[in-house]
Parts: C-alpha cells; structure tokens; sequence
C-alpha cells in the first residue's frame, strides 16, 4: 500500500493532508524518515512513527472502554460529556462508533468500532449476544423478585417476554443478571416491572468477554481472541 494511503487509512486525514507529513519529513518507519509518499509499503505488522510518536497499523478497530458515569454515547452529546471526547483525533477521524449504548448514568463496558459487519454482528438482535450488568437497586432484592427475573416480565409497547438468566444475588441491594435482547432501558423496565428501582447500573460483560481492568474512562484495542470473546466465540486454546 502507498504510505500516502497507510496515513490516510489510519486516520491522520486527507490524502493531501498526509502527503504533506511525508513530505515534511514527520514519518518514520524503523525510526528512518521515509519521505516519499508514493512509496510502497508492507502493512503487515507494520509499525511507523508520526512526529516520533509511535504507531501500529490497523486495517480496522476494536476498542473497549470502561465508560464513566455522566457520558454519552453520541458525537453530538446534549447534556453531558461524549464519550467520543475520550479518544484520539485520529480515532475519530476513522469514524469509530459505539456497538450499542450504554445510557448516561451507566457505567461499565463498552464496544467501539469502525467495522460495520462486526458491529452489525453484535447488535442484531437475531444474535442474541448475551450481556451481563451488575445491577445496585433502591430496594431490597427479594426472592419473588429474582424468580420473577427469571421466568420473565412484559414490557410496555414492547412484544414478548422479557427474561434474564444468571441472576445472581451479590447483596441485599445488588444483582448480576444477564440479558440477550438489548431494547430500550432493558434492565430498569425489567427491575422495575418486578417492583424495584434501579440506583446504579454496570455492564461487566458482552458475549463471553469481561471487562479488563481499566479505570473509568480508560480504553485499550481488543486484541483477536477478545474480539472473537465478544462475539460470543470459545477460542480453543
């Protein structure tokens, strides 16, 4: 691939942007200055330098993040922080997008792409790819309540029932459950059907990957056998 078009591809802007940088002398790779933008280069395993900051060569993008409280999943957020604000310009540039959404208040994992087969993959609701929330109520979590989880709710304008599998009682007033659907404020109509009241929410899981230990608002790329986790995929080891 032309480096003019390695640049561009990663996210460092238009093609006239990027040729000036090689131009300039700003890239290296194996810290020697390549200054040709017509010159051809492996992507495979490549690794390169940009005003010598270092890079590794993506064909596309899987990124988790442990999202904060207090941040939307939107690039024109109304209220409250993006969560798009947390990323490189570079990422942005890629056109990365949330695999789904996480509401405002909620905290916990989320998926960001620019792969739209993959993202398609896991919001489908066809797919049924299981996430798991760790769930704080106002009240306590009766028995009745569980079972009521667990043989499943109807939801207002919504066709069907609603049941969660896995639920775990953690404490008086948290739960772990897992749900395979994904509709509009899920856990808290579910939580609130049963009569209870969501204080806090935390998605901890999606298909079998769980959340790395990252601080709140901290990101890392998903490395082959996490994104093939998330999907739901057993990697044989």
């Amino acid at each position: 691939m032309l480096l003019e078009k390695i640049l561009q591809s990663q996210g460092f802007g238009s093609r006239k942007y990027c040729q000036q940088l090689i131009k300039n002398g700003s890239v290296e790779i194996d810290h020697q200055v390549c200054d040709n933008p017509k010159q051809k280069i492996h992507t495979d395993q490549l690794c390169f330098q940009v005003f010598g900051e270092e890079y590794q060569y993506r064909e596309q993008v899987y990124i988790v993040l442990n999202k904060p409280q207090d941040y939307e999943c939107s690039h024109q957020a109304t209220h409250h922080k993006s969560v798009f604000s947390l990323f490189p310009e570079i990422l942005l540039h890629r056109g990365i997008q949330c695999v789904g959404r996480l509401d405002q208040d909620t905290t916990g994992m989320l998926l960001l792409t620019d792969d739209g087969q993959y993202l398609q993959a896991l919001t489908n609701p066809r797919k049924h790819v299981p996430k798991v929330y760790h769930v704080t109520t106002a009240d306590p979590i009766t028995l009745d309540q569980k079972h009521a989880l667990e043989i499943g709710v109807e939801l207002r304008n919504e066709k069907g029932v609603f049941a969660a599998t896995d639920v775990e009682l953690i404490s008086t007033h948290q739960l772990s459950m897992t749900i395979h659907q994904g509709v509009y404020h899920q856990v808290k109509r579910m939580l609130a059907a049963v009569g209870n009241k969501v204080e806090a929410l935390h998605r901890h899981q999606v298909g079998l990957l769980e959340l790395p230990k990252l601080a709140e608002g901290e990101w890392v790329y998903l490395t082959p056998s996490q994104k093939q986790l998330s999907q739901n995929i057993v990697v044989d080891k």
